[in-house]
């Protein structure tokens, strides 16, 4: 049987996700900051809601990406490289969820990007816990990426793309920012094949929260991102 949280009850462990429900670990809590948090140190983050309560996850095998095998292909080189884009960092947060949300995505019903998803999540963007990439073309928001950054832990959340390569360009730039920053892991959640063309691979949910507890020891130091991308070649 799945848990159910009331306002006070504790996560259980994640290593009791049930393998045949994709990694389910408990229904309900709230989507509090603290609650959120706590989560993401223990390797468990929301995903959709049923009647109004929280899904929370820890799957087995985890998606994971390390930064030093992120794949920079010859043509996103070159769209890099080009004028096609311009990028920026926290300064549309909202309008990046927005555009996650209301991106249809293959072999599923809707969204799980509730509006009490999005609202939590730009609580936290406001707290400096959680960080936008957006694209635009000529003024327009075409595609970005959101994610919350703990510690030497990056938890990419959600990424969408009006434009060719948009999202791309977002995880590039990314990768980019979170070498300045000495982040060692991205999380990814679940596989997608658009993930592991770019780097990412499975790891043992046993590995991966190894990681998460070397990683997120000091995680005290937080804010928002500076909103230029800086330069530097590809």
């Amino acid at each position: 049987m799945i848990p159910y949280l009331g306002p006070l009850d504790a996560f259980p462990p994640a290593m009791s996700a049930r393998a045949d429900m994709g990694g389910l670990l408990a229904v309900g809590g709230d989507l509090s900051v603290p609650r959120l948090l706590d989560a993401y140190h223990r390797g468990i983050f929301p995903w959709g809601t049923i009647e109004g309560h929280p899904l929370w996850y820890s799957p087995d095998p985890r998606m994971v990406l390390f930064p030093e095998e992120f794949r920079l292909s010859r043509s996103l080189r070159r769209t890099l490289r080009s004028s096609t884009f311009s990028v920026r960092f926290d300064s549309d947060f909202a309008g990046v969820i927005a555009g996650c949300a209301a991106m249809p995505r293959p072999g599923q019903d809707g969204t799980w990007i509730s509006p009490e998803m999005m609202a939590a999540y730009c609580h936290l963007h406001e707290l400096g816990w959680a960080h936008s990439v957006e694209v635009y073309t000529e003024g327009n928001l075409v595609g970005g990426l959101y994610g919350l950054a703990i510690g030497r832990m990056f938890y990419g959340e959600s990424m969408f793309a009006r434009q060719r390569d948009a999202s791309k360009v977002a995880f590039a730039h990314l990768i980019r920012q979170l070498s300045t920053q000495q982040i060692a892991l991205i999380d990814c959640q679940m596989r997608t094949e658009h993930l592991a063309s770019l780097g990412g691979r499975e790891i043992p949910r046993a590995e991966f929260l190894a990681h998460l507890r070397t990683l997120t020891a000091d995680a005290a130091a937080h804010g928002p991102w500076p909103t230029s991308t800086g330069g530097g070649e590809w």
